[in-house]
């Protein structure tokens, strides 16, 4: 099995997220929050399209790679769950790393927000997304969907509907 960036990010939000996607049972399509989040990436930067270039590699896509400076560009709409955000970048980072392209670095950019982050890996997260990784398939591999687990961010998930339907209103 293939671990993606999409899978790292997913498991740092919501485990039953990440199984449901990997399962192909997506709802990404039906979702405002989805959408305005790609035009905000596909719009904020016109200029690099030019300037950078995409790459896809081993399980992951990257739109925006400073070839020169050997930097990642990542662009998200919202902080929210930045800490998913960083670990995506990071995993990014893991993947060049392992197929030999070093000294790589990323910036995490939220531009309606006008906030970016530099993000490096360490020997630590390389020890964490082993980790991660190992985690991930055990829960894409298991028969049953992870539970319910009710968080802030939920209302706002394309999966919501999915997975509140069967919930008692409170």
């Amino acid at each position: 099995m293939r671990i993606t960036a999409t899978y790292i990010n997913l498991y740092n939000v919501c485990k039953r997220e990440l199984w449901l996607h990997a399962n192909e049972i997506r709802f990404e399509h039906t979702s405002d929050v989805v959408y305005e989040g790609k035009l905000i990436h596909e719009e904020s930067y016109p200029q690099r399209s030019s300037k950078y270039e995409e790459v896809e590699l081993d399980g992951i896509k990257i739109d925006f790679y400073d070839t020169k400076n050997k930097v990642i560009h990542e662009i998200k709409k919202s902080d929210k769950v930045e800490r998913a955000h960083e670990w995506q970048l990071k995993y990014y980072l893991y993947v060049f790393e392992k197929n030999g392209i070093v000294g790589v670095t990323g910036i995490l950019e939220y531009p309606v927000l006008r906030k970016t982050d530099a993000i490096v890996l360490s020997d630590i997260d390389r020890e964490t997304i082993r980790t991660m990784e190992t985690e991930i398939q055990a829960i894409i591999e298991n028969e049953e969907c992870p539970p319910l687990e009710k968080k802030r961010i939920c209302k706002n998930c394309s999966y919501y509907d999915f997975c509140y339907s069967t919930e008692e209103e409170e």
